[in-house]
């Protein structure tokens, strides 16, 4: 069937924003290659006027020069015009832009929220309140064992006029007394 009443061609996309800046912008470069021209033109212009003498030359010069600037005032409005377009796109470009990065923050944040419930739900406050309880017992347990190993055996007891004795003479013989 498609033969006989041919296809529907599918539609171009429309043309997005960023490429609308350009074609402004593209617009705006070649206005202002024309103001230049005509800048130079208007050069042209203002040194016949300097070295012409008669009136009627003078005269007709004159109006060239008036119709070039009148061209150049008229570009560049048009120039003017273009550029503040390609602003406010440029800004409506960057709100899009903005919007969009916050469209993808809030839905990162959806995503977040979830995990945080689904964690939620596996933890228990009753059970780490009792993991915590039972902590604090096995720490006491193990404090007491360090006590009980750290404590000394019976050693024989040891006279300590003996023991300052004995560090008395080693004072003398480290001193070579």
């Amino acid at each position: 069937m498609n033969r006989f009443f041919g296809k529907v061609k599918p539609k171009a996309p429309p043309p997005s924003l960023t490429d609308c800046i350009g074609v402004v912008n593209s617009r705006a470069e070649s206005i202002d290659r024309k103001i230049s021209r005509l800048d130079s033109e208007l050069v042209k212009y203002k040194d016949q006027i300097k070295k012409v003498r008669e009136d009627p030359a003078k005269n007709m010069v004159k109006q060239k020069a008036l119709q070039v600037l009148k061209q150049k005032q008229m570009y560049e409005q048009q120039r003017d015009n273009l550029v503040l377009q390609s602003f406010n796109m440029e800004q409506a470009n960057y709100t899009i832009q903005s919007l969009k990065d916050t469209k993808t923050v809030v839905d990162a944040m959806k995503l977040e929220v979830k995990k945080m419930k689904k964690t939620y739900k596996q933890v228990k406050i009753d059970q780490s309140e009792d993991l915590q309880g039972q902590l604090e017992d096995m720490m006491e347990d193990a404090n007491e064992i360090q006590g009980s190993l750290s404590r000394s055996y019976d050693t024989p007891e040891l006279d300590e006029d003996d023991l300052e004795a004995e560090l008395y003479k080693l004072k003398f013989i480290d001193v070579g007394i």
